[in-house]
């Protein structure tokens, strides 16, 4: 069927030639808060982010999931996270499941018609070689396969810079870890290997902690290469960043920049990522054909600085703060300049969205969840998002949204999020009609993707393989079978 799919989608459906076919970049960051950056309300200076906004469009409604594997399953398949990688919380290094490799991303998609295509940075959707990003559309792979704090204590993989490492025996092993019993998501914990980093096919580090401070701007580094090097277009750079994710790592010339702390000092880095981005754009005579977009894969957690005011709540949580995220759209001359929408939008519309602009057919056989919002972006008249939102948190639907109005399902609790971004005064008890038809638009997509369980109809078999096995052994040792040569890293 995948190919299939890749056939349809190599079409183009409107008369065009590539010189109109717009370069796509997609900036995505982890852990960061909704106000973590200056057009969102910090106070910390993202002179970058805060142009890239006065040239561009703000997304204030914008969607991802409550954690970072679901997040990026939804923004590479068009699909809710459940549909396509029905797992409790996150994949862990080893993990038996992963993204199915019959899956179509929008790497494939847009590699149909005749994109070059590159992620740099985190992937987290599967860590064997058969559910990393070369075998999902990805000409190109340069990054850490999953969260930065999935390595050793005594390599700093537990702890933020200068702080004591943490004591005790090694905890955690495949299927045992907190908020995730799942045997087949990995191996947790303080049993988690070293930190590999990939090139293309190749383990070619082992990260430490020196190496964490070095990542945002290796990544940065890397993209810029890769926008040179493929300035005739057209390309699809998704750029991933570590950062701002637990440990906290910015570059050592970026501590202490923000004053108030290492998260908002990494944050400060990101806006320096994004103005190199963008400078090398301009640079280049490609800001008129390039649509870049800048987003983050959950909320931020509250526990490591992060800020999601005004919203209530932060990472893991389906209240607005877990699952709202600060994105800007920028495509000067098509995106009007210091504009903003409300219209509810999310990650699985970026498949969608970038297929419609690169006019690729659509491929009929494939469900999806997302819509194109392309219209949006430009600025066309009744251009309109989702009508309804659905909240799942692992596999549980937790909360319902159409308009104004949010359910959350088990407390029965109403918000209008017009009146009450906050989402502090519970008006179900005035407005019972409301809750009514929320709870029927839950019960309908409970018929489809399920509740409380990850059998359901609407979702589809993961990637799974025998015998997962680290990328990097406890001694260094890199898996044999992965690189050409069995060889260990210091």
């Amino acid at each position: 069927m995948k190919s299939l799919l890749l056939l349809l989608s190599s079409f183009i459906a409107l008369h065009s030639s590539f010189s109109a076919t717009p370069n796509i970049v997609l900036i995505n960051i982890d852990d960061l808060g909704y106000a973590d950056v200056g057009p969102f309300g910090a106070k910390i200076p993202t002179p970058n982010l805060d142009l890239m906004a006065k040239e561009g469009m703000k997304l204030m409604s914008h969607y991802a999931a409550p954690v970072c594997s679901p997040s990026r399953a939804a923004m590479m398949t068009g699909c809710y996270p459940k549909r396509v990688l029905p797992i409790p919380s996150v994949l862990f290094p080893a993990a038996a499941v992963g993204l199915n490799p019959n899956a179509t991303t929008v790497a494939e998609v847009l590699k149909g018609a005749g994109y070059a295509t590159a992620c740099i940075g985190k992937w987290h959707l599967g860590d064997q070689p058969e559910f990393l990003p070369t075998s999902q559309g990805f000409d190109h792979y340069f990054g850490i396969p999953y969260s930065n704090d999935m390595g050793t204590v005594a390599e700093g993989s537990k702890s933020n810079p200068g702080q004591p490492l943490p004591k005790g025996p090694a905890k955690g092993k495949a299927g045992a870890g907190k908020g995730d019993a799942d045997p087949e998501t990995g191996i947790k914990g303080n049993a988690q290997p070293p930190l590999p980093l990939v090139d293309d096919h190749n383990v070619v580090e082992r990260v430490k902690a020196e190496q964490q401070h070095t990542f945002t701007r290796r990544y940065t580094e890397r993209a810029v290469k890769y926008i040179r090097e493929n300035q005739k277009g057209p390309f699809f750079l998704y750029l991933p960043h570590n950062a701002v994710h637990f440990p906290l790592y910015p570059h050592k010339d970026f501590i202490g920049k923000s004053g108030i702390g290492l998260q908002k000092d990494w944050a400060i880095e990101v806006d320096w990522s994004v103005g190199q981005v963008l400078d090398t754009l301009r640079e280049l005579k490609l800001e008129a054909n390039t649509l870049v977009i800048f987003t983050s894969d959950n909320g931020g957690p509250l526990n490591h600085g992060a800020d999601n005011t005004p919203l209530r709540g932060g990472k893991g949580s389906t209240l607005e703060g877990g699952i709202r995220v600060c994105t800007i759209a920028w495509w000067p001359g098509k995106i009007a300049a210091g504009t903003k929408t409300d219209e509810i939008t999310a990650h699985m519309d970026w498949l969608p969205t970038f297929g419609a602009l690169a006019h690729c057919k659509s491929p009929g056989e494939l469900k999806l969840d997302g819509k194109d919002i392309s219209p949006i972006l430009l600025g066309q008249t009744n251009a309109a998002g989702h009508d309804v939102f659905h909240y799942y948190r692992g596999y549980n639907l937790e909360a319902v949204r159409s308009g104004p109005w949010k359910l959350h399902l088990a407390k029965n609790e109403l918000y209008n999020l017009d009146s009450d971004i906050g989402e502090a005064t519970n008006v179900a008890a005035e407005h019972a009609d409301e809750v009514a038809k929320l709870q029927a638009l839950a019960d309908i997509m409970k018929l489809d993707l399920g509740d409380k369980t990850k059998e359901s109809p609407g979702v589809r078999e993961m990637g799974r393989v025998e015998h997962p096995q680290p990328l990097i052994s406890a001694d260094g040792t890199v898996r044999a079978g992965y690189n050409k040569i069995a060889k260990t890293l210091p």
